[in-house]
């Protein structure tokens, strides 16, 4: 009896435990409106479905991410026979240290971000002159913490285009320099690729900065939130698809301009 009363008690303890941590977090979902809900489901919808517009956009309106890989795949064509290749070590090494600047740019704004967490009341006190809104500190915790996931996510994307330019560099180096040796075409094709989804990751990342500052927008409110992630379609819509840039990219290659 001893024992089954005690793993009865064991069991109601547990049981307990696990309603009252449901019903914390029912208690604290509660604490954000419907528009707060249709807002943030925005912001990572528009996140997810940008990026694949602009990374699969339709055949007959390519992006400019599209374009230019291309002609990424047209430089190491080119690579194969330029002699030396010094001018493209220099470009590869800009690219590099593009990814290395904002890596390390998202690391401090991930650094904030982590540190605001142990200052909140100060924090919460600028929110709210603000807003006007006296929120507990929960809601500001989620907001900074939705904030965090894409600077997170851009650091990620950036670290690892920085390793792929690295491999490509590698790759570009064990190019044969003789034009007539049939391993040239195949690694410089293979550089390409791998140069390519370098770009790719880094573009990812630069999208998620993008969408990490809409989302700063939340701290002033949901309809705020909605107006910024629109804000920011637009901005990347426009310079994948409707930038002077692009229309460059499409001039025919047998005319000048």
């Amino acid at each position: 009896m001893v024992i089954n009363y005690n793993q009865f008690h064991t069991l109601a303890s547990f049981t307990f435990a696990r309603y009252r941590f449901d019903m914390d977090w029912f208690d604290r979902l509660q604490l954000f409106s419907p528009w707060d809900y249709g807002a943030i489901t925005l912001l990572f919808g528009s996140w997810v479905i940008i990026g694949y517009l602009i990374e699969s956009p339709p055949k007959t309106r390519p992006s400019v991410s599209v374009l230019m890989a291309q002609y990424r795949r047209d430089w190491m064509v080119q690579m194969i026979t330029r002699q030396p290749r010094i001018f493209d070590a220099q470009i590869l090494a800009t690219l590099r240290q593009g990814t290395s600047f904002f890596a390390s740019a998202t690391m401090i704004a991930i650094g904030g971000c982590l540190a605001l967490f142990g200052n909140m009341e100060h924090f919460i006190g600028v929110a709210e002159d603000l807003t006007l809104e006296a929120d507990p500190t929960i809601v500001w915790e989620i907001k900074v913490l939705v904030l965090l996931i894409f600077l997170a996510n851009g650091f990620l994307k950036f670290v690892w285009s920085n390793r792929l330019f690295g491999y490509c560099a590698v790759l570009m180096a064990a190019v044969p320099n003789d034009p007539e040796n049939p391993l040239g075409p195949t690694r410089a094709s293979k550089a390409g690729e791998i140069n390519i989804t370098a770009a790719r990751g880094f573009n990812r990342g630069l999208r998620s900065v993008y969408f990490a500052l809409a989302s700063t927008v939340w701290l002033l409110g949901a309809g705020a939130l909605i107006v910024a992630v629109a804000f920011t379609c637009l901005v990347l819509l426009r310079r994948e698809f409707a930038s002077q840039s692009r229309a460059v990219l499409l001039w025919p290659e047998d005319s000048q301009p």
